[in-house]
């Protein structure tokens, strides 16, 4: 009996002196179908992030866990789901599309490099939605979705649906409201969905693209009339003209431009509400993961996190120390 005694004493000092956090991510851990059991591991990165979830997309395991059901707002990660839905229709990439007016953000007033009347075609609009999470890129592009702008949103819906997503809703093809909402554990189902599409994979891969594109542009126009050349006057006349820019974009995740990343798939997203986040696909230590990352403090902390992440699965996933987060369970 004085044994049984001292055994659950010594179990409960264990357990009351593990970090809140680490007891927050076992918790979690047994919630998500795919952890085993197996030995105790290494304390998990501390990372800024509020949500987090990092799957071993092989065996579909939490490696690490924090909030991972909590229903968030997600910023410009929706434009995964636009784009999986545009290429689903089997539209032609080739097709015109004019950015106009209807494009423009009236609920943020957020910039953009796309001017009204700007042409491109539908491919180099999902580069630019993809790649510079451009706005109006995607807006266009869900404007011309077959039935339109509301039709577009519906087939996200639905999609989130038949993956499984049954916490996230969508209301706008950007993710610039804070209505376009979903949880860890649903944007890695979206994740790896997207990363069976090559296009995604290669335009979220793709470090800087660049668009040449034709505007038209007012332009104040000087003559001289023969009838004032002796007293050298000029009349002024408005024209258009076309005029030809070239633009360069750049990816919006900074792991993608630097090269020394071995990634599948890569989006940011920010809005106040939703924070800064990142989700990727990503060969780390023979390992192919998905990352999700909601809600980290500043645009630099989810590439700390991400960093801290792989700095972790290095030192613990490739000698095999690591199977799943459930490994903190008793």
């Amino acid at each position: 009996m004085t044994r049984l005694l001292v055994s659950i004493s010594f179990a409960f000092c264990i357990v009351s002196s593990m970090p809140p956090a680490l007891a927050a991510t076992t918790r979690s851990a047994s919630a998500l179908p795919g952890a085993e059991t197996t030995s105790a591991l290494p304390a998990q990165p501390r990372l800024s992030a509020l949500s987090v979830l990092v799957l071993d997309e092989k065996t579909g395991s939490p490696l690490i866990i924090k909030n991972a059901d909590m229903e968030t707002p997600i910023a410009s990660i929706s434009k995964l789901m636009t784009a999986m839905v545009i290429l689903d229709a089997k539209q032609d990439m080739q097709e015109k599309i004019a950015v106009t007016n209807e494009d423009v953000d009236m609920l943020r007033h957020s910039s953009s490099r796309l001017a009204v009347g700007t042409v491109l075609t539908r491919g180099q609009l999902l580069h630019l939605a993809l790649i510079a999470s451009e706005n109006r890129a995607a807006h266009a592009l869900a404007r011309h979705y077959p039935g339109g702008l509301g039709a577009c949103i519906q087939a996200m819906n639905q999609k989130a649906k038949t993956l499984g997503m049954q916490n996230t809703t969508f209301e706008d093809p950007t993710g610039l409201t804070s209505h376009n909402q979903s949880t860890a554990e649903d944007l890695a189902k979206m994740v790896k969905a997207a990363y069976a599409y090559p296009t995604i994979h290669q335009i979220t891969t793709t470090a800087h693209y660049q668009i040449t594109h034709t505007t038209l542009s007012r332009i104040r126009e000087r003559v001289q009339s023969r009838k004032q050349r002796h007293h050298k006057r000029q009349s002024t006349h408005i024209v258009w003209r076309s005029v030809t820019h070239e633009v360069a974009f750049n990816n919006t995740n900074q792991l993608v431009r630097e090269g020394r990343w071995d990634i599948g798939l890569s989006k940011t997203g920010f809005i106040n509400e939703a924070g800064h986040c990142l989700v990727m696909q990503a060969n780390i230590a023979r390992h192919k993961v998905i990352i999700v990352l909601l809600d980290a403090a500043g645009k630099y902390d989810r590439i700390r996190d991400a960093q801290r992440i792989r700095q972790w699965m290095e030192s613990h996933l490739a000698n095999n120390k690591v199977a799943s987060a459930a490994d903190y369970l008793p």
